[in-house]
Parts: structure tokens; C-alpha cells; sequence
């Protein structure tokens, strides 16, 4: 049995110092945003809590999509990249990025910069494009793809494009021949209207059409801040689509109180069978608890 943990959407807190020619930018609506709303609800000691409940649970990987930071300045990318190095060893955790780790223009590139060890494929590719990422971890091929990139003010879109969408499709018919068990990684969630307009994927059609020719068996995805189930289209059948709530959100807000997604994955090709157990931090005490909605298993039986 493999045991796979999903967290997303970390954004690492307190904000820093922010310098008025950062403010210059989109920044100065997420800075207002974090002061009026974000830093009312996320961080204390909740992200360490959520650390604790997943060293506990003793996953064989991790997968992160995304959002570490929220401003995406100099400062914060240096201090993720600290967090990273204390907390996930590079071989057992694969990232992909968010919108917020792209926030302003040039921020993407001094992320994937920083934070390469976690991005990186085990086979760089040929014209050193990072996404879309191929990892091999036992029976499990992670296939990370990117939908970060800047946007305009009060925007959060996300883009897939048809040559990351024939690019992954490569990779997830590449790892269907080797009998592996395919999760997709990507931050916005690749559903129709599960995210508000202004916060969207763009090329959800590219991606529909990608599992429908190749499939996967899973889907994971951050970007909403909500525990969450899809199903789309695949080509062996409905491949679920899951998301969670932000590692950093405490109690008292609208969305849901943070945690991560355990995945208890086992069988062989054509026969898999996984577990899906949603850990959640209770409002009792520090601890995380199963959250009773959040065991589902699916299992896929194509003999």
C-alpha cells in the first residue's frame, strides 16, 4: 500500500515588510485583502498543527498545489524555500505552483527558481521546460502541471494550454504502459464552476479532452479553499477530482477549518483501489481528526 498526502493553498504568514515599490504593482489589493481579511483567519499555530497530524500519519509522499506564499516578493520566496528545506524532503514531495506564487510579473520565475528541488522531473526535459513534471514514486507517477502565471488586479485565473495539455497527455499514456497508478497535480480546480468567474481555469476544455483520451486515476487540486469531489470523464471511466481546504485556515472563517487529503492507495493496473480519508483539524483542541464526510473509496475494476 502506498499512502499519498495531498496539502494545498500554505500561504506562508505574517506577511513581511512590504516596500512601497512592491506595492507598485497588483500587490497593493493582496496586501489590502490580507490586512482586511486573510490574517484575521489564517496562520496562529494551525499550519504547525496540520505539520504535526501529517508527520503522524507517516505518508511515502507528499504532493503540494500550491500557493506557499501571497505576495510573491523576494522575501517570502526565500523564506518558502526555508520552509520547504525544514519541513519536506525534496524525493518525498512534489509541488506544482499557484497564483499567488506568480502574483506579479517575473514573480513564476524566481519561485520555480527557489523552489526547483521540489519541481523538478526525475528525467529533466529536453528543452528544460519544467511542467508538465514526471515523478515516479513506487506505483505512483505524479504528473505536475502549472496553471500559475500573473494576472491582472482583482484577477486569479489560472491558464492550460493545448501544448501542456498534448505534453501531460504524453506522460499519462507513458505511465498507463508501465502499469503505474497516474495523479495529476494542478492549483486551479479543472471542473466548470467550481471556482468563480475571475478565478477560474482557462483551457478546461484542454484538460477535459486530455483525460478523455488518456485518463488518469486521480486528480488533485488546491485554489478554492474547500474540501471537495468531482468526478470527470475519463477514458477507462470517472476519474475523481479532489480538492481541500487551506493548510493555514483557523477557525472562524467561511471556509473550512484547515487539514489534507491521505490517500491509501493499493492493487495493480486495471484493478486499484484507494482510500481517501480527509483529515481535519477539530475545534476542541489542536489535534486532526477523520472527518467522517471525508472517507470515500474508489475503486476502478476494468477486468
Amino acid at each position: 500500500m502506498f499512502r499519498l498526502a495531498h496539502l494545498s493553498d500554505i500561504h506562508l504568514g505574517p506577511l513581511p515588510r512590504v516596500t512601497m515599490v512592491e506595492l507598485a504593482s497588483k500587490r497593493i489589493t493582496g496586501y489590502v485583502n490580507w490586512h482586511r481579511n486573510r490574517r484575521k483567519h489564517l496562520f496562529g499555530n494551525t499550519l504547525e498543527n496540520v505539520l504535526t497530524g501529517l508527520r503522524l500519519s507517516a505518508p511515502d509522499h507528499v504532493a503540494i498545489t500550491g500557493d506557499l506564499v501571497n505576495l510573491a516578493t523576494r522575501t517570502e520566496i526565500e523564506v518558502a524555500r526555508l520552509w520547504l528545506e525544514t519541513h519536506f524532503d525534496p524525493l518525498k514531495t512534489t509541488l506544482v505552483p499557484g497564483n499567488h506564487d506568480a502574483y506579479v510579473r517575473g514573480a513564476l520565475g524566481r519561485t520555480t527558481a527557489a523552489w526547483r528541488p521540489w519541481l523538478l522531473s526525475d528525467s529533466p526535459a529536453p528543452d528544460g521546460s519544467l511542467f508538465p513534471s514526471y515523478r515516479q514514486r513506487g506505483p505512483i507517477a505524479l504528473i505536475g502541471l502549472s496553471t500559475a502565471n500573473a494576472t491582472l488586479p482583482f484577477m486569479a485565473t489560472g491558464d492550460f494550454g493545448r501544448k501542456q495539455a498534448r505534453a501531460a497527455g504524453q506522460l499519462l499514456e507513458k505511465a498507463k504502459q508501465d502499469g503505474l497508478y497516474r495523479v495529476v497535480l494542478i492549483h486551479h480546480p479543472p471542473v466548470r464552476g467550481a471556482a468563480k468567474w475571475h478565478k477560474r481555469m482557462r483551457g478546461i476544455g484542454h484538460f477535459s479532452k486530455m483525460l478523455k483520451q488518456h485518463g488518469a486515476e486521480l486528480v488533485l487540486h488546491g485554489h478554492t479553499h474547500l474540501d471537495t469531489l468531482h468526478h470527470l470523464k475519463g477514458r477507462d471511466g470517472p476519474v475523481p477530482i479532489v480538492g481541500i481546504a487551506s493548510a493555514s485556515q483557523g477557525p472562524g472563517g467561511r471556509k473550512p477549518m484547515a487539514g489534507f487529503n491521505l490517500f491509501e492507495i493499493d492493487g495493480e493496473p486495471g484493478n486499484w483501489q484507494t482510500i481517501h480519508r480527509r483529515m481535519q483539524l477539530g475545534t476542541d483542541g489542536p489535534g486532526l481528526i477523520e472527518n467522517p464526510e471525508g472517507l470515500i473509496r474508489f475503486e476502478r475494476d476494468l477486468s
